[in-house]
């Protein structure tokens, strides 16, 4: 019984992660508009964590391991979110120091 409920279990969850991918027309791309779909989820994943985590810290007056926790958070979210524009933003720092 249990080997059945897993071979359905992993045939909905494929068909959940394959289906909108193959919806979007590009079905030659589909690694891709999984690897896009499973992206999207993850950054509202780590915006919920960093969020339940945050009213952790304020619900418990911890007010300056706040403050740390969410510079922390941002910084990671830079990089973690948007890769490109960060690697833009300290190009740009780096030649405006070096001239």
């Amino acid at each position: 019984m249990r080997k059945v409920l897993y071979v359905l279990w992993t045939t909905v969850w494929s068909w959940v992660l394959v289906a909108p991918a193959m919806a979007a027309g590009d079905g030659e791309r589909v690694g891709e508009n999984i690897g896009n779909l499973l992206g999207g989820w993850a950054k509202s994943l780590y915006v919920g964590i960093a969020a339940v985590v945050a009213l952790m810290f304020l619900m418990n007056r911890r007010f300056a391991d706040l403050a740390v926790f969410m510079v922390a958070a941002l910084i990671v979210g830079g990089f973690v979110m948007a890769p490109n524009d960060v690697a833009g933003t300290v190009r740009d720092i780096w030649q405006t120091i070096t001239g």
